[in-house]
């Protein structure tokens, strides 16, 4: 199978890297963060940026052929642990507790400005 780089012009990365990759039916991301699509800068509060950062989310999959329901797991890295933000966004994003992804929230370093970051993995169904 040949991998296919995902670029989404709105968030793309400033290095040479895609923001995401497909092979076959599986989509991976790379950091995916909440930066204000307009400004191109973090926000000051985790809330507004995770609000940007789950519009990525959508868009990153949607861009590789997927839907948010194709999701199977999501890890968050905060750099400091406030899980309501996140799962604020989370519960709208997937509103059927039987049907969420797996998730992980860890507390680690960040570059400036960033209060929240994640990556992606989907598989489309066939």
């Amino acid at each position: 199978m040949t991998r296919r780089s995902i670029h989404v012009g709105s968030f793309a990365h400033q290095s040479p890297i895609p923001n995401a990759s497909r092979i076959g039916n599986v989509i991976a991301s790379g950091l995916i963060r909440g930066a204000d699509p307009v400004t191109r800068k973090f926000p000051p509060t985790v809330e507004e940026q995770c609000v940007h950062m789950f519009n990525n989310i959508r868009l990153t999959v949607e861009a590789g052929g997927a839907r948010v329901e194709d999701i199977i797991k999501v890890t968050f890295w905060m750099q400091q642990l406030e899980r309501k933000p996140v799962n604020d966004e989370w519960v709208k994003m997937f509103p059927s507790a039987e049907q969420r992804p797996a998730r992980q929230i860890m507390e680690v370093a960040m570059e400036p400005g960033v209060l929240v970051q994640c990556d992606t993995l989907a598989v489309i169904e066939s």
